[in-house]
């Protein structure tokens, strides 16, 4: 890939990102301008991925890796596998927190017995992080 290709792409990533942003803080308060925001966010992403991917493989097939690239090339993978399985599941399980801790609380405030029963819940949901950082362990000891 040429510079010019990379530095095209790049601004094209970033104005996919930064249009929607423009249009959702410059538009009326109504509640229609989330939806247009990210629709105009997923056609534009959409957009650069998909030109990102036909000028990625055009081209002549290159040679076979060897064996050291292709070993550095999986360790790579098994880097990105461990990052998304904590990134991930650190999410969700934030997701489910928020939700839970929030009932929870309100829950509590009409009646305090229910105090147990409810943490039980919150650690549940943050169980869910530490499932995704035990799983990156694992595949970084494979590494």
């Amino acid at each position: 890939m040429t510079l010019l290709t990379k530095i095209t792409l790049s601004i094209a990533l970033l104005l996919s990102i930064g249009v929607p942003f423009g249009v959702f803080a410059a538009g009326e308060k109504t509640r229609g301008r989330y939806k247009r925001a990210l629709g105009i966010n997923i056609l534009l992403f959409a957009g650069t991925l998909f030109t990102a991917s036909a000028v990625m493989f055009t081209g002549n097939a290159a040679a076979a890796q060897t064996a050291e690239t292709a070993a550095a090339s999986a360790a790579g993978w098994g880097y990105l596998a461990a990052a998304l399985s904590t990134g991930m599941s650190c999410i969700g399980g934030g997701i489910a927190v928020s939700a839970a801790a929030s009932a929870a609380l309100g829950a509590i405030s009409e009646d305090g017995s229910i105090l147990g029963k409810s943490l039980i819940f919150v650690g549940l949901a943050e169980g869910v992080c530490l499932y995704g950082l035990i799983i990156s362990f694992m595949i970084l000891g494979k590494l």
